[in-house]
């Protein structure tokens, strides 16, 4: 059915199920190593139509939304995603937000918004009040596990499909991160940007001495040189490095207290949040209307097919990470997943309805793990 002007349409039931799916090689950046990602995905239905929404987490992410957000949205209008997002944060209160709590809102918040436009038979970027017409993209990958032709072979794929900005991991072994660097910026080349990530794998000092390295390289973008969660290194970043480089953090932020807090701190030249992990759509709107007060650009973490959604809603939006094991999963995963144009831009699809994704149950089944 499509929705009536002043006609509330009850969510009549909450689906979860979790999917762990290999990498296609072993992986490591600064401070991690990994060989899988579990994908969760939550179905919301109302109305004859069904909402899709999804997160990058643990199975735990499941029991949250079976036992605590189900029931609690279960009977509310499904054409108020915002109204069903604040009765989650009630319903959370004694379970603690940040981690796993906040992944499972998210999965839902996303799945009530799919829901939301497809019950009024429009796109999400028209629902969400879209400001721009697409989301620029970096292609994001180049893992520390990777060895320097294998580092050329993922950067150079993405240049060659128009995506004019790329980023690598760095900080596992400072002593071949030069080497590493050296052989990135020769494949790509002087006019494509260069960007490393570590993860948070350095001191400050550290950090502050391969900031300036790695600027002899021309490298313009430098996330999480120190913790996320040190605001005062990640401040003195900003103050001392090199300048052209713009120290950037913010995807373990989950919920709009963090970020304002990494704002007030200033703690970085763009910050960053994962709608998947910051509470959802409705969650990563407010962190955006944050950034738009101060004037900061906004670069979305990840989920490239959900995030380049949202990145069109966003007013100060800076680009979105193409990241390798999203981009492989989300492709398993839906059809109506959207590539990337000349130029490094994806745009989403005005002629489908909601974010345009439909689940491939039967591809995913083998992957089940909850």
């Amino acid at each position: 059915m499509t929705a009536r002007a002043g006609s509330a349409i009850p969510v009549e039931s909450v689906d979860v199920a979790a999917y762990s799916i290999p990498t296609d090689a072993p992986e490591s950046d600064g401070t991690l190593t990994w060989d899988s990602t579990t994908l969760v995905l939550v179905s919301v239905h109302a109305g004859g139509k069904t909402g899709t929404g999804y997160t990058y987490g643990g199975t735990a992410i499941t029991t949250v939304v079976t036992d605590k957000l189900a029931d609690v949205i279960t009977g509310g209008d499904a054409l108020q995603p915002p109204a069903r997002w604040a009765e989650m944060q009630h319903a959370v209160r004694n379970m603690g937000k940040p981690g796993t709590v906040a992944y499972a809102i998210s999965a839902v918040d996303i799945a009530l918004w799919d829901l939301h436009a497809r019950l009024l038979d429009e796109p999400l970027v028209v629902a969400l009040g879209a400001v721009h017409d697409a989301t620029p993209i970096y292609g994001s990958g180049g893992f520390t596990s990777y060895d320097n032709d294998t580092l050329r072979k993922q950067l150079c794929g993405w240049v060659d499909a128009g995506i004019p900005r790329v980023k690598m991991k760095v900080g596992r072994d400072p002593d071949a991160d030069i080497e590493r660097v050296d052989a990135a910026r020769s494949a790509i080349g002087e006019d494509v940007e260069l960007f490393v990530d570590a993860n948070g794998a350095y001191t400050r000092k550290q950090a502050l001495l391969w900031a300036r390295r790695y600027a002899e390289y021309d490298v313009r973008w430098f996330e999480e040189p120190v913790s996320s969660d040190d605001l005062d290194g990640l401040h003195q970043l900003c103050e001392l490095g090199p300048a052209g480089m713009d120290i950037a953090a913010g995807e373990y932020g989950y919920h709009l207290p963090y970020f304002h807090q990494m704002l007030a701190a200033r703690a970085v030249d763009c910050l960053q949040a994962d709608v998947t992990r910051a509470l959802g759509i409705t969650g990563v709107l407010k962190v955006a209307a944050l950034c738009d007060a101060r004037g900061m650009d906004l670069s979305l973490h990840c989920a490239p097919q959900i995030s380049c959604q949202v990145g069109t809603a966003v007013w100060h939006q800076r680009h979105l990470e193409y990241f390798h094991d999203h981009v492989r999963i989300e492709r398993l995963a839906f059809d109506g997943t959207i590539d990337p144009e000349p130029g490094g831009l994806l745009r989403p699809d005005r002629t489908a309805p909601g974010h345009g994704l439909t689940v491939k149950h039967a591809d995913l089944e083998q992957f089940r793990v909850a």
